[in-house]
């Protein structure tokens, strides 16, 4: 079996949307990974969503693209990347307001507070943060 075979049945298998690379470490070296998450996003099977962090992809009944699999969309993704990247986070504004109660109106985008010091760029469709 070839490592990225391996690798799509571990993707298959898992209830999670996010993976990072270290996911797969026990599969095969650190470049066959590499090249293996290259092909799947090629493929259009993954997104990627930063440096060593992809989401599980669908493609869009309506438009075609591609998008994230998860039922939350985009915003459920960076929440869950940065949960899986252990980085501390607090939701502001509208999105902090309509998740207390406080607030019935849906925001229109997420608004996240991170850590000054976590300086690296997640990206998913025209979601971005800290880019």
């Amino acid at each position: 079996m070839t490592t990225k075979a391996r690798i799509q049945l571990r993707l298959k298998r898992s209830k999670r949307y996010v993976f990072t690379r270290d996911d797969f470490k026990d599969l095969a070296g650190y470049d066959q990974i590499g090249r293996a998450l290259r092909e799947l996003v090629k493929e259009g099977q993954l997104l990627k969503v930063g440096y060593g962090v992809y989401t599980k992809a669908r493609q869009n009944v309506i438009t075609g693209k591609l998008m994230p699999a998860a039922p939350g969309g985009s915003a459920a993704v960076v929440i869950e990347a940065l949960e899986r990247l252990k980085v501390d986070y607090r939701l502001v504004g509208a999105t902090s307001a309509y998740n207390s109660g406080k607030s019935t109106q849906i925001p229109a985008s997420l608004e996240i507070k991170t850590s000054p010091r976590f300086k690296r760029t997640l990206s998913v469709g025209s979601s971005k943060l800290n880019g």
